[in-house]
């Protein structure tokens, strides 16, 4: 796949019109027949989600954390393939591991000093390619970091707004 030939008449057109790289993405969580459990829409893929069984759900799908850290996973393994290709790195495998830390007594409100959410987040590439240098294997993971949205929206905290619709 040639990716900048790909990518050229997007760039050019959010150039001329910045307007037009603005976009909207949204997730909608709908009730499932157990309050421990919902089912994300996409728009494009539904999702199950489930409690964690450290919170009274039973553990067989994902929790809410596991889609977070899923998405970041997902984020920068595409991040970290598509400037790959790029910066004409070739490489074997590239895989993200994502682990985050977190404390279920705030959750669960036993101890109102525990946080609730996690306290750390880490995340490790592994990469195998060969013929790369240290500079360009720095350079990949520098510039995976600075174009992964899912990090810099975590990194950043963006403003979320919540609000009580129909009544």
């Amino acid at each position: 796949m040639d990716l900048k030939e790909r990518q050229r008449p997007l760039k050019q057109r959010y150039r001329e019109e910045p307007d037009a790289a603005r976009i909207t993405l949204t997730a909608r969580g709908s009730e499932t027949d157990a309050p421990i459990g919902c089912s994300v829409d996409l728009g494009r893929a539904i999702q199950a989600a489930e409690a964690h069984s450290g919170v009274g759900g039973p553990g067989t799908g994902a929790c809410s954390g596991d889609l977070l850290l899923g998405a970041l996973a997902a984020c920068a393994q595409i991040t970290c393939q598509m400037v790959a290709t790029a910066m004409e790195i070739p490489t074997e495998r590239i895989e993200v591991v994502v682990e985050g830390d977190l404390d279920l007594r705030g959750t669960l409100g036993v101890d109102r000093e525990a946080a609730v959410g996690f306290e750390e987040i880490r995340a490790r590439f592994e990469i195998e390619a060969p013929d790369a240098s240290e500079e360009q294997l720095g350079q990949l993971l520098e510039k995976t970091e600075r174009y992964c949205v899912v990090l810099q929206t975590l990194e950043g905290a963006p403003r979320i707004t919540t609000e009580l619709a129909g009544r």
